[in-house]
């Protein structure tokens, strides 16, 4: 079973996450023993943050454990409407939001993902099951 990893959860992991750590941690261990661990380009890019070198993150996401995937158009179109219905609902970003991409890419992929912020994907992603803390 493949599983979408937001990035908030690898960046508790890598920032030793004091409140999230130990929960991110088992997250990502479980995920990783029950298949493929799923990023995207906005998780790489958000995690990339971290690292000084491509290198350096490539080493702690082995391909046996880790598949990196682009996002679908249908994601990308689906990432859009959702945006759409934010700023109907009186968000107030100009541009669509990480989260919406991730989201989207999940639901079109149907994977479950793994993270703590859970009230944007449940308010417009309510296919996608989420594991949380």
């Amino acid at each position: 079973m493949s599983v979408m990893v937001d990035s908030c959860v690898f960046l508790d992991l890598f920032t030793r996450d004091p409140k999230w750590f130990d929960w991110s941690s088992r997250a990502v261990v479980q995920a990783a023993n029950e298949g493929t661990i799923i990023l995207n380009p906005v998780i790489y890019a958000e995690i990339s943050i971290r690292f000084e070198r491509i290198e350096d993150l490539e080493r702690l996401l082995p391909a046996d454990v880790f598949e990196y995937r682009p996002i679908p158009r249908e994601a990308a179109f689906l990432a859009g409407k959702c945006f759409l219905e934010y700023r109907r609902r009186g968000g107030g970003k100009s541009l669509p939001l990480p989260d919406f991409f991730i989201g989207a890419h999940a639901a079109v992929a149907k994977l479950d993902l793994v993270t703590r912020d859970t009230k944007r994907f449940g308010d417009y992603f309510p296919s996608v099951k989420l594991i949380c803390p």
